[in-house]
C-alpha cells in the first residue's frame, strides 16, 4: 500500500485531466508551486521569530544573572572571615579563664 505503479499514475493523471481540463493544469501547477513557496517562506519567518525570541530571553536571563551576582557578592572587608571568628572565640575563651 502506498507504492504507485505506472498504471495507477496514468489513472490519476487521466482523472485530473477529466476534472480540470488540459488548459487548467498548468495554472493549477503554478498555483500549487506558489502555495508551496509561500508556505516555506512563512515557515522560515516563524522559525526566525522563535529563534529571535529565544535569544532575547536568553540575553535577559544572562543580564538578570549578572545583576544578581553583582548585587549579592559579599563584601569581604565587612564580613567575618573564618580566621577572625576563630581569633575572637579564642580570645573570649582566654578572658573567661
Amino acid at each position: 500500500m502506498g507504492d504507485f505503479g505506472g498504471l495507477e499514475w496514468l489513472v490519476i493523471i487521466l482523472v485530473i485531466v477529466l476534472l480540470f481540463g488540459a488548459k487548467r493544469i498548468p495554472e493549477l501547477a503554478k498555483g500549487l508551486g506558489k502555495g508551496i513557496s509561500e508556505f516555506k517562506k512563512a515557515t522560515d519567518d516563524i522559525k526566525r521569530e522563535i529563534e529571535h525570541g529565544a535569544n532575547t530571553v536568553n540575553d535577559s536571563v544572562k543580564q538578570i544573572d549578572n545583576d544578581v551576582r553583582s548585587t549579592v557578592k559579599p563584601d569581604i572587608s565587612q564580613a567575618d572571615t573564618v580566621d577572625n571568628v576563630s581569633k575572637k572565640s579564642d580570645s573570649e575563651k582566654n578572658h573567661n579563664h
